[in-house]
């Protein structure tokens, strides 16, 4: 059956960072929870799949086919609203066949998957990669890694106008940027769209430096007609997109103690402490007010939980 694009508008509330790092050096700063966007639907994925869904509503198609690894939230977003609004979902995964939480979630969602293994998973980017999915599947429409590009970049626009929407609730007249983690940097790339240069977009790099965003987001902005400012790049990796180390643990278990903000290791987690190093730098003068992305994605959070119990142990025995 054709895919219908839903009418479906969720928002996602701001709030009002407390923590004593901030509070010491007197920046504000409010999250925009897109973790509460939707209790499966969640995080920046659900705006850079819109495009997807409407594109396929447009061309007849009766579904979706994608990329990701064994802990996607692309895959998982995807897979969700194939269940939620009706249409068809297959997942192309990274590695062999295991079984993850999210592995199990896109099966119960009712995803059809086909593990690639990881040679077979480096070919994404050939140019006739898709060809064989494409005579498989012909009714589904291909969506490349993570749903970016412009389109996906476009529609992440529409996250500034939901913060925006709450500013006065908050009692602020205005903010001086945003706070953002990064993968691809096409919801990164939406906030600059968005903001036109008036306000700076400080990009925390998920990934290190070398794996793409560099490339991509100005990459986006060019195709967009917008030249390559209004944004900063840092560094967040931790030396690897995978990485757990016991100052991210400590930092991720300081912020949901104090402020009941669950974040994760590899994005936002990242984001949180390298905005932390920031402030205790003094980057940002007392009286700055920066409104913070959750970009949502907690399935590495699943997948890394009892790591991440572990060191946060750790450092709750041996604090600094």
């Amino acid at each position: 059956m054709p895919i219908t694009l839903p009418d479906w508008q969720p928002s996602a509330p701001l709030q009002p960072l407390k923590l004593d790092w901030l509070s010491r050096a007197g920046v504000e700063v409010a999250v925009l929870r897109l973790d509460l966007l939707d209790p499966l639907i969640s995080g920046n994925k659900w705006f850079k799949l819109k495009p997807h869904i409407a594109a396929a509503a447009a061309t007849g198609a009766d579904g979706l086919i994608s990329l990701g690894g064994a802990h996607s939230n692309h895959l998982h977003a995807l897979a969700a609203a194939g269940r939620r609004f009706g249409f068809e979902t297959v997942g192309l995964l990274r590695g062999e066949a295991q079984s993850t939480p999210t592995v199990r979630d896109l099966q119960s969602f009712g995803m059809r998957l086909h593990w690639l293994g990881y040679g077979g998973y480096r070919q994404r980017h050939h140019p006739d990669f898709w060809l064989e999915w494409q005579a498989r599947y012909p009714a589904l429409l291909p969506v490349n890694e993570g749903g970016g590009g412009l389109p996906a970049a476009r529609a992440c626009v529409e996250i500034v106008d939901l913060a925006r929407e709450q500013l006065a609730a908050l009692g602020w007249a205005d903010y001086h940027g945003w706070w953002l983690a990064a993968g691809t940097g096409t919801t990164a790339a939406g906030l600059v769209l968005a903001e036109r240069g008036e306000r700076m977009v400080h990009v925390a790099m998920a990934v290190p430096p070398g794996h793409g965003v560099e490339q991509q987001l100005p990459a986006i902005l060019a195709e967009a007609g917008q030249c390559a400012a209004g944004y900063r790049l840092l560094d967040a990796s931790r030396g690897g997109f995978g990485r757990l180390d016991a100052a991210l643990a400590g930092c991720i278990r300081d912020c949901e103690g104090q402020a009941d903000l669950p974040l994760e290791p590899l994005y936002t987690g990242k984001a949180m402490l390298a905005l932390r190093a920031e402030v205790e730098a003094g980057y940002f003068a007392p009286g700055t007010r920066l409104l913070m992305l959750h970009t949502g994605g907690l399935q590495g959070r699943r997948a890394m939980a009892q790591r991440l119990a572990e060191l946060a142990a750790t450092c709750a025995a041996h604090p600094e």
